[in-house]
């Protein structure tokens, strides 16, 4: 008998559907094609593990869009899954589009590129499982796929004004791009005999994601969270980042196709070329910030937080994952010069994303030279206040890289009295252009999350799929529960 479903979310209750449908086609496909779950979730463009949950009833599907594509992908009629045949063109032939013979060596090469690229979107989870292998366990954070300096942990959630931020006019080059002959297995070809120069030229030309742009971002520059606590930043460019991120991750895609061999140095000239990840010279290092945002009851002491889904049918990558909300990239909120230093600021960089992705408010995306005057906005205000009533604490929890990619994040945690919480975000929108957020089955109102316990924090992180930050600020935040709720 399998497990109850314990998480919810809109997109999965504004419908009632037969949800025991697909399960059953999903089992019926592997058998009749033979192929393994893993071929299915590659074909789906999902999770292994999501795709586990929903042949065995515990994750349900009623999102018609999801359920389309589903159909779609696997060539079947709609009815199938429980929905009208109208609601789709009719299934075309299967393709017999394989590259063989005498063929356009550019095409083969950019199919080969693309082809790859869809196997690192939706495999991610496992390969930073294999990733984390290739690390000394004295930096590896717990069982997660994250790593971590003994400085970048600080021995108790810090308050975030705490934290001095320095600012470096004169940063010092790096020596590692993402543009080295290291580099070339993940460059496809632009035209014959030459290759793209960076990785984000592929992808802009290839697979362009909905949003892409180069934006000015804050580049870590030294980070010490111990006794002073104490971060150094310098200005860079958000394709920095992207050049040598996604390409030593479409570099260990590439590595895991050999199936049954362990990875080893060899196979990742590009990650070896980089050597200590932690090296802030070597390469760019431009941090995003995710929050983890506690509802707190001051009477009985208990709180409930706030889990992101990002939902298979609106996302190309990390379909099928949790995370909590908010989270963004840490960049100033235009390419205004004066913006670079009205923006330095941590919480600043917060308030935004929660306007942004709870509050539903338009997106601040550093494309116009409109200053964002902070005093003047009614939101921060309301913020500002309730922080100087004790009503709203945010903290830093520490900061680090996630295996895949060697991307850092800090981590953030926010505390709300729940009334706060209700005055500043009754009007939270529950899905957005990403997903939506996540409740426990039991409860009734989606923006009031989940509860704050052992139960379901750990079964969070051992059953479902959840993005490496946020699984260490939960695995944190739950460590130091009684400092962050008194």
């Amino acid at each position: 008998m399998p497990d109850e479903p314990w998480l919810s979310s809109p997109a999965s209750s504004e419908l009632e559907l037969n949800t025991d449908l697909l399960g059953e086609v999903l089992r019926e496909y592997r058998r009749t094609n033979k192929i393994n779950q893993a071929d299915l979730a590659q074909l789906l463009h999902l999770d292994q593990s999501y795709v586990s949950k929903i042949e065995t009833g515990k994750r349900r599907v009623t999102d018609i869009e999801m359920l389309l594509r589903i159909a779609q992908q696997l060539n079947i009629s709609p009815a199938r899954l429980g929905l009208s045949d109208e609601l789709l063109r009719p299934v075309a032939e299967p393709s017999d589009s394989r590259l063989v013979g005498d063929v356009d060596p550019v095409a083969v090469s950019q199919e080969k590129w693309r082809r790859t690229r869809r196997a690192l979107n939706r495999s991610r989870r496992e390969l930073a499982q294999r990733a984390a292998d290739l690390y000394q366990p004295d930096v590896r954070v717990g069982d997660l796929t994250f790593l971590a300096l003994p400085q970048w942990t600080p021995k108790r959630p810090i308050p975030l004004d705490d934290i001095r931020l320095e600012w470096s006019d004169t940063p010092p080059p790096v020596s590692i791009t993402g543009s080295e002959p290291e580099a070339a297995a993940t460059l496809p070809l632009r035209a014959p005999g030459k290759s793209f120069p960076r990785y984000t030229s592929a992808v802009r030309y290839l697979d362009p994601p909905k949003l892409f742009e180069n934006r000015t971002s804050y580049r870590l520059l030294d980070v010490d969270l111990r006794d002073d606590p104490r971060m150094t930043f310098g200005l860079a460019a958000y394709f920095d980042k992207l050049d040598l991120a996604e390409a030593i991750a479409h570099e260990m895609a590439i590595a895991a196709e050999r199936a049954g061999k362990k990875l080893d140095w060899s196979e990742l000239p590009l990650r070896g070329l980089i050597g200590d990840p932690f090296d802030m010279e070597r390469r760019y290092i431009i941090p995003a910030i995710e929050t983890l945002t506690l509802r707190r009851n001051r009477e009985t002491g208990e709180a409930t937080f706030l889990l992101h889904w990002r939902d298979p049918a609106k996302v190309a990558t990390s379909a099928g994952i949790y995370g909590l909300i908010p989270a963004g990239e840490f960049q100033p909120s235009t390419v205004a010069t004066h913006d670079r230093e009205n923006d330095f600021s941590l919480w600043r960089s917060m308030v935004r994303e929660y306007s942004e992705e709870v509050l539903g408010d338009p997106e601040r995306d550093g494309s116009s030279g409109e200053p964002l005057i902070y005093e003047d906005w009614q939101l921060y205000r309301d913020l500002k206040r309730a922080r100087t009533d004790r009503r709203v604490t945010p903290y830093c929890l520490g900061i680090g890289l996630d295996t895949l990619t060697l991307t850092a994040t800090i981590l953030t945690a926010v505390v709300f009295d729940h009334d706060a919480f209700d005055e500043l975000f009754g009007d939270a929108v529950s899905v957005n252009s990403e997903g939506s957020l996540v409740s426990s089955s039991e409860v009734v109102n989606v923006t009031d999350g989940l509860r704050f316990t052992k139960e379901n924090v750990t079964r969070l992180l051992q059953d479902e799929p959840v993005a490496s930050p946020g699984a260490c600020i939960l695995w944190r935040a739950f460590e130091w529960r009684e400092a962050l709720l008194r």
